[in-house]
């Protein structure tokens, strides 16, 4: 028992380690090392100006429509989280609506999470998203490749990513090193068609029909952000979004 107990805090041990040498790892990129060289300091003013210090979580909500995409913070201790930066895209690829297959050009929407950190992309620098879900499989179908390699990145131009400029990017880039270097595994990326208000969906649904039954199944999930400020419960079940 001991031996079990003792094997399991060394695997605890181990996992902050990796978690805290994140951070170390990356800089060692000279596109990092220079984005920290620029940035950081003046992030680290404003972070301080606005409460949230050094050790905090990261969310990142995108509007198509609206070209925007938002960081948003909260420290360890908070509940809710708090708007830092709202940044434009600078380019655009397809139309609204989710990405459905390989080469159609569109900007997924849905509710994902960042899973790859790039700081040798081809695009400056680059976080990739878990694009195909589940929920995007199953809209696909079987015999047909959804496409993939989905990525929020510098050099302002896309298929289907979210580009921002070189300077935006670094900033986006080192204030997901800082949350993912403080112990948040899984950054959230929502990426909404547009501001989800009845409003906009009753405009949008007339102009695109065809995706109302799945942006009524996302409303919920940006209306539980706008009352709470934290993202809700969701799951991915028979193709679509369970949100709690």
């Amino acid at each position: 028992m001991k031996f079990i107990c003792l094997i399991f805090f060394l695997s605890l041990s181990i996992m902050a380690s990796a978690q805290s040498n994140f951070k170390a790892t990356q800089i060692k990129f000279e596109r990092v090392e220079k984005a920290y060289e620029e940035k950081w300091e003046t992030l680290k003013k404003f972070l301080k100006a606005d409460g949230f210090g050094h050790n905090f979580s990261m969310l990142i909500n995108a509007y198509k429509a609206e070209s925007k995409l938002e960081i948003w913070l909260k420290k360890d201790a908070e509940k809710k989280y708090r708007l830092f930066r709202t940044y434009d895209f600078c380019a655009h690829s397809g139309t609204l609506g989710p990405k459905v297959i390989e080469g159609d050009k569109q900007t997924p929407e849905g509710f994902y999470h960042i899973n790859v950190f790039n700081p040798m992309s081809s695009f400056h620098l680059s976080l990739g998203i878990n694009y195909p879900n589940n929920v995007d499989l199953t809209r696909t179908g079987k015999n047909r490749k959804t496409g993939g390699e989905i990525y929020i990145h510098g050099n302002c131009v896309t298929v289907g990513c979210i580009p921002l400029t070189d300077e935006k990017i670094k900033e986006v880039y080192v204030l997901a090193v800082e949350a993912k270097n403080n112990g948040q595994d899984k950054i959230p990326v929502n990426i909404f068609p547009f501001k989800m208000t009845d409003g906009n969906m009753k405009k949008y649904v007339a102009q695109f029909p065809t995706q109302a039954a799945f942006w009524i199944n996302l409303q919920p999930g940006y209306l539980a952000f706008e009352k709470n400020r934290n993202l809700a419960d969701i799951k991915e079940v028979g193709g679509k979004y369970l949100i709690r």
